[in-house]
């Protein structure tokens, strides 16, 4: 049964159609992957289903009295209160319950309600039809269930007290979800749920995303997320909204074939349409020399043929081609058969060890995912091979041909560019004329307005593509990727995972996407507990020998 209905949706932004005419439905099940490219508008269409927005065109319709939660992509949570306070904020119906049962108990304290037999009589049956509400909405439970829900999502009971000013920006989600999440809509909106999330929360975040009664519609870039929690797929992609039913797996192959076969049948038809209009031709050349009426009346049959078949909509388009980053420039070179090496590397903070002991070798050719959960010291371990900080103690040895090249989770190296424009930050990392710098930035999906406007307008998914550019530029033959994935949409992984796969050099690339691993590369090592364990494969075979 469908319970949201979006009928005829139009929406302008800056001047921009967003999507025209948009309709579709959510059922009372529903399980949704919203995907597509960044600046499609699925954001926007959450924001339209929860209300947030309102449509300039067509309308957004619940049925009867459907509630809606949205988590947003950005989360602000409350200053000053505890990850207890802030979860334990209620419902705005249980809110208005607690408030009216407060009412009626300072009624029932009050002598001229007591004191009067028939006024009291009413205040106690509206005491009961209160609790009886309450019970209903699981107020009693409420407190309960969101201590149970935090601790679903990874939280322990020591964090409970933690200021919200001291979390990350995945914890800031998952403080917002526990509290959605116990409201129970019949429709829960998910924005990237995921980022900033470990393996082992991600893992947390879909068990409880299954077992969730109502219908979900997540967007994400999240592959793997996506192929273990949805059951169709729905692809926005200009303007238009096309539905797979499956996973994301099912639907990768399934938009192929779609594509495949629509190029097919434009062919043909092309093939039929070329014929019909030589006919066309051929019957009014006849027509004028011979003067024969029933040659023209051929040549307006075949003419009607085709307009029919314009006006039914029966013109098959050709298949577009996505517009993507192009990192055919991403080639490296070869190098030492001995990348990069550490040993006894030991590391830590005020007296507090966060690894000891650690040793690898990397090979030239080598693919290798560096995983562990939030806080184990990837992000350390890396500043440790770029002469950042300086172990406890160990040492640290690169091969004599290798050049670095190092990608940042949160963009670091723009930081000193950040009021000049992406032009200035190519011409610097390699001297070129600005009409060339120019062309490079366009063919990474940059604007001719963007590419000469402060890098501190750019949103977090173009400053990775920018981050990359200038990367691919320095032609390095080592590449230090940290969480390179994060903010870039999912056909720019794929280009990103097609680039390292012809790659003449090595990789060591730290990453929660479990997707991008089990496609990009042939070790995974884990830091866990202050300790390097490595396994040989992708992320599925790490699972596979960890379970």
């Amino acid at each position: 049964m469908h319970i949201v209905h979006i009928d005829h949706v139009t929406v302008n932004y800056a001047g921009r159609i967003i999507f025209r005419d948009l309709t579709t439905a959510i059922g009372d099940h529903d399980r949704t992957g919203l995907v597509g490219p960044n600046g499609s508008g699925k954001s926007t269409l959450l924001k339209l289903i929860a209300g947030v927005l309102a449509p300039d065109e067509g309308a957004v319709a619940r049925l009867g009295d459907v509630s809606v939660g949205y988590l947003p992509q950005d989360i602000e949570l409350t200053p000053g209160r505890t990850v207890l306070e802030e979860a334990m904020v209620l419902p705005p119906e249980l809110a208005r319950i607690e408030e009216a049962l407060a009412k009626v108990e300072a009624q029932l304290a009050d002598p001229a309600i007591y004191g009067d037999a028939a006024k009291l009589a009413r205040a106690l049956d509206r005491q009961a039809r209160l609790l009886e509400e309450y019970d209903r909405l699981g107020g009693e439970r409420h407190a309960s269930t969101i201590r149970e829900l935090l601790r679903h999502l990874g939280f322990t009971e020591g964090d409970l007290g933690l200021p919200t000013e001291a979390l990350s920006g995945g914890q800031k989600k998952m403080v917002l979800l526990a509290r959605l999440m116990a409201e129970a809509p019949d429709v829960l909106l998910l924005d990237e749920p995921d980022n900033h999330l470990d393996l082992d929360a991600k893992q947390r975040l879909e068990k409880l995303i299954n077992q969730y009664g109502g219908a979900i519609v997540i967007v994400s870039h999240d592959r793997y997320l996506l192929d273990e929690t949805v059951t169709q797929i729905a692809e926005l992609e200009d303007g238009k909204l096309t539905a797979y039913p499956g996973n994301y797996s099912a639907y990768a192959t399934e938009r192929e074939i779609r594509r495949l076969r629509q190029q097919q049948m434009y062919v043909a038809q092309q093939k039929q349409i070329t014929q019909i209009e030589a006919a066309i031709a051929r019957f009014e050349l006849w027509a004028s020399m011979v003067v024969d009426e029933r040659h023209a009346r051929q040549a307006r049959s075949r003419r009607k043929m085709l307009d029919r078949m314009e006006e039914r909509g029966e013109i098959i388009e050709a298949v577009k081609e996505r517009r993507n980053m192009s990192l055919d420039q991403l080639t490296g070179w070869r190098g030492s058969n001995k990348v990069l090496e550490f040993k006894g590397l030991t590391m830590g903070f005020n007296g507090d060890l966060l690894f000891l002991d650690l040793n690898l070798l990397l090979w030239h050719g080598e693919r290798v995912g560096l995983i562990g959960p939030n806080g184990a010291g990837k992000s350390v371990l890396f500043q440790l091979l770029l002469g950042q900080m300086q172990p406890l103690d160990g040492m640290i040895k690169f091969g004599p041909s290798v050049k670095v090249g190092y990608y940042a989770q949160e963009h670091e190296p723009l930081d000193e560019w950040l009021d000049r424009t992406p032009i200035d930050l190519l011409r610097d990392v390699l001297p070129m004329s600005e009409s060339v710098a120019v062309t490079h930035l366009i063919k990474f999906l940059f604007t001719y307005e963007q590419v000469r406007q402060p890098i501190r307008t750019l949103s977090g998914g173009e400053r990775s593509r920018l981050q990359i550019m200038a990367l691919m530029l320095q032609r390095p033959n080592l590449l230090l990727l940290d969480e390179p994935t994060n903010n870039l949409d999912i056909p720019s992984v794929e280009v990103l995972e097609g680039a390292l796969d012809e790659f003449e050099g090595s990789v060591l690339v730290i990453s929660h996407d479990r997707y991008f691993l089990d496609r990009a590369v042939d070790r995974v090592i884990e830091l866990n507990d202050g300790a390097l364990r490595v396994y040989e494969g992708g992320y599925t075979d790490y699972i596979a020998a960890t379970r």
